[in-house]
Protein backbone atom coordinates (compact mmCIF):
# COMPACT_ATOMS: atom_id res chain seq x y z
CA UNK A 1 0.00 0.00 0.00
CA UNK A 2 1.21 3.49 -0.85
CA UNK A 3 -0.05 6.93 0.05
CA UNK A 4 0.38 10.39 -1.40
CA UNK A 5 -0.02 13.31 0.98
CA UNK A 6 -0.25 16.78 -0.49
CA UNK A 7 0.18 20.12 1.21
CA UNK A 8 0.74 23.77 0.41
CA UNK A 9 -2.44 24.93 -1.30
CA UNK A 10 -4.29 28.06 -0.29
CA UNK A 11 -5.47 31.53 -1.26
CA UNK A 12 -3.07 34.02 -2.81
CA UNK A 13 -3.32 37.27 -4.71
CA UNK A 14 -2.44 37.45 -8.38
CA UNK A 15 1.31 37.76 -8.78
CA UNK A 16 1.97 35.82 -5.61
CA UNK A 17 3.61 32.46 -5.02
CA UNK A 18 2.76 29.13 -3.50
CA UNK A 19 4.69 25.90 -3.07
CA UNK A 20 2.96 22.54 -3.22
CA UNK A 21 4.45 19.37 -1.77
CA UNK A 22 3.52 15.74 -2.26
CA UNK A 23 5.12 13.02 -0.16
CA UNK A 24 4.84 9.35 -1.06
CA UNK A 25 4.95 6.76 1.70
CA UNK A 26 4.37 3.07 2.17
CA UNK A 27 5.77 0.07 0.38
CA UNK A 28 7.74 1.76 -2.39
CA UNK A 29 10.10 -0.13 -4.64
CA UNK A 30 10.84 2.68 -7.04
CA UNK A 31 9.11 5.76 -8.38
CA UNK A 32 9.17 6.22 -12.13
CA UNK A 33 7.78 9.73 -12.26
CA UNK A 34 5.94 12.25 -10.13
CA UNK A 35 3.86 15.14 -11.29
CA UNK A 36 1.00 17.54 -10.80
CA UNK A 37 -2.32 17.85 -12.56
CA UNK A 38 -5.02 20.42 -12.01
CA UNK A 39 -8.73 20.64 -12.55
CA UNK A 40 -10.69 23.88 -12.62
CA UNK A 41 -14.49 23.90 -12.27
CA UNK A 42 -16.15 22.77 -15.47
CA UNK A 43 -12.86 21.82 -17.09
CA UNK A 44 -10.96 18.61 -17.69
CA UNK A 45 -8.04 17.62 -15.55
CA UNK A 46 -4.80 18.70 -17.22
CA UNK A 47 -1.13 18.00 -16.73
CA UNK A 48 0.75 20.87 -15.14
CA UNK A 49 4.24 19.44 -14.76
CA UNK A 50 6.02 16.11 -14.45
CA UNK A 51 9.48 14.99 -13.41
CA UNK A 52 11.05 11.60 -14.02
CA UNK A 53 13.36 9.65 -11.73
CA UNK A 54 16.24 10.91 -13.83
CA UNK A 55 15.21 14.53 -13.42
CA UNK A 56 13.70 15.18 -16.84
CA UNK A 57 10.83 17.62 -16.71
CA UNK A 58 7.96 18.74 -18.87
CA UNK A 59 5.47 21.54 -18.34
CA UNK A 60 2.17 22.72 -19.70
CA UNK A 61 2.71 25.70 -21.99
CA UNK A 62 0.52 27.83 -19.73
CA UNK A 63 2.90 27.50 -16.78
CA UNK A 64 6.31 27.50 -18.46
CA UNK A 65 8.57 30.13 -16.97
CA UNK A 66 6.37 30.52 -13.88
CA UNK A 67 6.21 27.06 -12.29
CA UNK A 68 9.11 24.82 -11.34
CA UNK A 69 8.84 21.16 -10.45
CA UNK A 70 11.51 19.48 -8.36
CA UNK A 71 11.98 16.23 -6.55
CA UNK A 72 13.75 14.90 -3.48
CA UNK A 73 14.33 11.23 -4.25
CA UNK A 74 15.54 10.45 -0.73
CA UNK A 75 12.25 11.72 0.70
CA UNK A 76 10.03 10.46 -2.15
CA UNK A 77 8.68 13.97 -2.37
CA UNK A 78 7.84 16.21 -5.29
CA UNK A 79 7.45 19.98 -5.11
CA UNK A 80 5.76 22.52 -7.34
CA UNK A 81 6.96 26.08 -6.92
CA UNK A 82 4.36 28.38 -8.43
CA UNK A 83 5.32 31.99 -9.05
CA UNK A 84 3.54 34.87 -10.78
CA UNK A 85 0.24 33.18 -10.14
CA UNK A 86 -2.76 34.20 -12.21
CA UNK A 87 -6.49 33.86 -11.53
CA UNK A 88 -6.64 31.24 -14.28
CA UNK A 89 -4.32 29.05 -12.20
CA UNK A 90 -7.18 28.56 -9.75
CA UNK A 91 -7.95 24.85 -9.54
CA UNK A 92 -7.66 21.75 -7.45
CA UNK A 93 -4.13 20.45 -7.86
CA UNK A 94 -3.54 16.70 -7.73
CA UNK A 95 -0.30 14.86 -7.19
CA UNK A 96 0.19 12.00 -9.64
CA UNK A 97 2.84 9.33 -9.18
CA UNK A 98 3.74 6.20 -11.06
CA UNK A 99 5.36 3.51 -8.94
CA UNK A 100 7.31 0.70 -10.55
CA UNK A 101 5.36 -2.58 -10.17
CA UNK A 102 2.40 -0.76 -8.55
CA UNK A 103 1.14 1.60 -11.20
CA UNK A 104 -0.35 5.05 -10.97
CA UNK A 105 -1.64 6.75 -7.83
CA UNK A 106 -3.36 10.07 -7.16
CA UNK A 107 -3.32 12.37 -4.18
CA UNK A 108 -6.48 13.73 -2.60
CA UNK A 109 -6.08 17.15 -4.17
CA UNK A 110 -5.31 20.57 -2.74
CA UNK A 111 -7.15 23.78 -3.60
CA UNK A 112 -5.25 26.70 -5.07
CA UNK A 113 -7.21 29.94 -5.38
CA UNK A 114 -5.72 33.05 -6.98
CA UNK A 115 -7.64 36.27 -6.48
CA UNK A 116 -7.44 39.15 -8.94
Amino acid sequence: QVQLVESGGGLVQAGGSLRLSCAASGSIFRIDYMGWYRQAPGKQRELVARITSGGSTNYADSVKGRFTISRDNAKNTVYLQMNSLKPEDTAVYYCNTHFTLRGEYWGQGTQVTVSS
